[in-house]
């Protein structure tokens, strides 16, 4: 009898289980299916570009920037936030605190800061920090304020405590301009027009935009149907903290990009923000516009502009390893965080840098890599130089592999081989390997890399000055131009050694344009037929063989 009560009992408790268990299914489908401003990816270009052209994303006459039907109708019917004291709520309430004090380190580093002389730019702190007019913003009274306050933070549904809400449409910098360029606001983007999506990521959606028909720039805002957005909405319920957790990645990119000045840092032209109708202060960053990196590309381009964009990278490397803020690492270091500006590399995301050097005891300072792994002296707790050595070593495995050594000029390849292998095995650090580099510079931009600059070439050429073949094209690689063989060369000497070297060639035209280095380009033809006036440029013409 017993045995059997045991027995009825276990069934029982076994279909309880089923029930929770189908009951917590169906309420995660239902969440799914039915959360406010959840969306699949497979709709966001759709969904940008409705939010762009068919809603007509401009600032309308209250000077707000609409966010689109789709978007607005999912967060309105969010009327069901978790309770208050929610352990849940409360972990995003942490989060966003987090942040919110992770930008408000780099202020206070950058008020008292050395910085590097120059005199740096200062976002106007209305949305960041505290609701003070005016240019004297403290972050020390702004932590002060937020610690008095930090007694009501678990009383409260929403981090409007660290950022108030009054409403005001345009900001200013703190500098009418820098560089002699003045700052841009919401006034600015009024009238945007030939609004183009260009990507997403976890957090923002990136947007090419025109300003009065003449500056294009990348206009960043945070992505509703993004990764960061969509999961925090799933977990959390409340998208207008998911949209505050979210925008200050946005906040720390425009912070970063104000301390950081740097040519090979992409410029931030201004921002904005707007109460788009449910959700106060969206925020959108207006920036440079630069072309995105496609390695397959560059592997087709000539070695000269591959050099220049491992160089513009070093640059960066060196000056985050020495910043005002201390040494700076990308923590997600891809090709596709970084653009293109007129062929400079620069990089583009830092809402994921960090001035952080990890922790460490005596034995376990290890970086890790998929390929490989390094041990790092532990100094006071801290790896030593890990942020300099992630950046070197990432550099490495991304870039110069693939982009320093192939079809360099011969006498060049030792000197790269060997910077490749120093920075593959961390022999060298940031300093040494600039160094090494601007050697290569200096070595290329002198000529002095031409091999045998002395011999006697095998064919006379007679030039014609003002003379062009516009026609009479072969393909060489690599070349500046897919349908003809456009080279870069020091000297006429270097032009007719590659004229020789190619059998079709029998005559090269040198043009009044220059690379980077000063380097002359040189169109080189197979034929004479077509020879004709053309100002500036000379063509030399084989007259033996």
């Amino acid at each position: 009898m017993i045995l059997i009560k045991l027995i009825t009992m276990k069934r029982r408790r076994i279909v309880v289980a089923a029930g929770f268990c189908l009951a917590f299914f169906l309420g995660t489908l239902m969440n799914l299916l039915y959360i406010p401003g959840f969306e699949h990816h497979q709709n966001h270009d759709h969904r940008v570009h409705r939010y762009y052209h068919e809603k007509q994303q401009q600032v309308t006459g209250d000077s707000q920037l609409q966010i689109g039907e789709s978007v607005t109708e999912a967060v309105a019917e969010s009327n069901s936030k978790p309770a208050v004291g929610s352990r849940h709520h409360q972990d995003l309430l942490l989060q966003i605190r987090e942040r919110f004090d992770e930008v408000v380190r780099y202020r206070q580093r950058q008020a008292h800061g050395s910085g590097t002389g120059d005199p740096v730019r200062q976002l106007e702190r209305r949305r960041l920090m505290d609701s003070e007019p005016g240019d004297n913003w403290d972050p020390i009274k702004v932590i002060e304020r937020t610690e008095n306050r930090q007694t009501h933070f678990q009383n409260r549904l929403s981090p409007s405590i660290y950022m108030p809400t009054a409403s005001r449409k345009d900001f200013t910098m703190t500098l009418s301009s820098v560089n002699g360029t003045p700052m841009l606001g919401c006034s600015s983007i009024d009238n945007v027009t030939n609004v183009q999506y260009l990507g997403s990521g976890y957090t923002k959606a990136v947007y090419k935009a025109s300003l009065n028909n003449s500056l294009s720039v990348a206009l960043k805002s945070v992505d509703f149907g993004g990764h960061d957005m969509e999961n925090c909405v799933k977990k959390y319920g409340s998208p207008g903290d998911c949209y505050r957790l979210a925008s200050f990645k946005i906040v720390k990119e425009m912070t970063l990009m104000e301390r950081l000045q740097h040519p090979n840092i992409l410029k931030l032209y201004g921002y904005c923000y707007q109460d788009s109708n449910d959700i106060q202060d969206t925020v959108t960053a207006i920036t440079e516009l630069g072309s995105p990196l496609e390695m397959i590309q560059l592997l087709q381009t000539s070695w000269e502009e591959r050099f220049r964009i491992c160089l513009s990278l070093v640059r960066l490397l060196h000056y985050l390893a020495h910043s005002p803020l201390g040494s700076v690492t990308l923590l997600d270091f891809r090709p596709r965080q970084f653009v293109l500006v007129a062929g400079e590399l620069k990089v583009t995301d830092l809402d994921d840098a960090s001035t952080e050097e990890a922790p460490c005891s005596p034995s376990d300072c290890i970086m890790e890599f998929p390929a490989r792994n390094f041990t790092l002296p532990c100094s006071r707790g801290r790896c030593l130089g890990i942020n300099e050595k992630r950046n070197l070593y990432n550099a490495y495995r991304f870039f110069f592999t693939y982009l320093l050594p192939h079809s360099a000029p011969p006498t060049l390849r030792p000197l790269l081989d060997k910077i490749v292998n120093a920075t593959g095995e961390l022999i060298w650090g940031i300093d040494e390997t600039l160094l090494q580099l601007e050697k290569v510079l200096h070595l290329y931009r002198n000529g002095f890399y031409l091999q045998n600059s002395t011999q006697t070439h095998i064919t006379d050429y007679k030039h014609v000055v003002d003379a062009s073949i516009p026609e009479e094209n072969y393909r060489c690689w690599p070349s500046y131009q897919h349908d003809g063989c456009l080279l870069s060369v020091f000297s006429i000497t270097e032009a007719i050694g590659v004229c020789e070297r190619h059998a079709q060639c029998q005559a090269f035209v040198v043009t009044n344009q220059t690379t980077w280095t000063g380097h002359q380009l040189v169109f080189f033809k197979t034929g004479t037929a077509s020879l004709s006036s053309a100002k500036g440029r000379v063509t030399y013409v084989r007259v033996g063989s």
